[in-house]
């Protein structure tokens, strides 16, 4: 079965770096948009008080997502791409490179499965 998109989450667990600056979270999304092939088309980061930040990079692809909690180590991210010329597990060193996790867990989602035993309009009800 064909799907429309990949959707990567990934779980990043005992972070050293970078999860409460705006500058490296920028960058991280910026340098994961290039490795995995995709475009950027807008980014939006919006920092926390005292502490974290959420960063957007919208990609003509769909998206990349960054939400850290450096309180706890952690790190959310997204990547939700769709097309054949992106391959979304290559923003992984580019993550483990700015955050230097000590552990990241990895799910994998097909996104809009297409089933081409059932009619598009079926689908639909």
């Amino acid at each position: 079965m064909e799907s429309v998109g990949r959707h990567l989450i990934l779980e990043m667990w005992d972070c050293e770096d970078g999860l409460n600056s705006v500058e490296i979270v920028s960058r991280a999304l910026r340098e994961a948009t290039e490795a995995c092939g995709a475009t950027l088309l807008e980014e939006m980061i919006h920092p926390f008080t005292p502490q974290g930040v959420t960063g957007v990079a919208v990609i003509s692809e769909s998206h990349i997502l960054i939400h850290t909690w450096p309180e706890h180590g952690y790190a959310a991210v997204d990547v939700f791409t769709c097309g054949k010329k992106v391959t979304p597990e290559d923003v992984l060193p580019v993550l483990r490179h700015y955050f230097r996790p000590g552990h990241v867990q990895i799910m994998e989602m097909k996104r809009g499965i297409v089933d081409s035993r059932v009619p598009a309009r079926a689908l639909a009800r």
